[in-house]
C-alpha cells in the first residue's frame, strides 16, 4: 500500500523536540505563535511570565480556537489570563507543547481557523 502525505495549506509543524519546534522545516528555539498564514515570535519566555496581554494579542488574530502549548508539562493558565479570548468566544485548549503541535496540525488539516501559541522552554 502506498501512502501519500496530506497537502496542508498553511504553516504546519514539521518536527519538535526538547527546546525546539520546526515549522515548514524552519527550526525555532523560542516561544512562538503559529497561524495559518504567519509565524511570529511570542514574547513570553515561560509559563510564569504569562500576562493577559499575551492572550489579548492572540484574540486580535480572530481564530476560532487557540491551542496553548504550556511547555514540557501540562500547566493550565488562570482564567483571568484568558479573559480576552473568552470575551470574543474564542475556544482555548491547553496541553503540553508537543501535544499542542500535533493537535494544531490535525485542526489545520481540517481547514479550521486555529492558532497555536507555544511556549518553548
Amino acid at each position: 500500500m502506498k501512502f501519500h502525505a496530506d497537502a496542508t495549506a498553511g504553516n504546519a509543524v514539521s518536527g519538535y523536540g526538547d527546546g525546539w519546534v520546526s515549522v515548514n522545516g524552519q527550526r525555532f528555539a523560542h516561544s512562538l505563535v503559529i497561524g495559518v498564514d504567519n509565524i511570529r515570535p511570542w514574547d513570553c519566555p515561560g509559563f510564569d511570565a504569562l500576562h493577559p496581554s499575551h492572550f489579548a494579542r492572540l484574540a486580535a488574530l480572530d481564530p476560532e480556537l487557540v491551542i496553548f502549548g504550556s511547555g514540557k508539562r501540562l500547566q493550565f493558565p488562570a482564567a483571568a489570563l484568558l479573559a480576552d479570548l473568552y470575551a470574543r468566544r474564542i475556544g482555548v485548549e491547553t496541553m503540553d507543547t508537543q501535544a499542542a503541535c500535533r493537535t494544531y496540525n490535525f485542526l489545520l488539516g481540517e481547514g479550521r481557523r486555529v492558532v497555536a501559541a507555544l511556549l518553548i522552554a
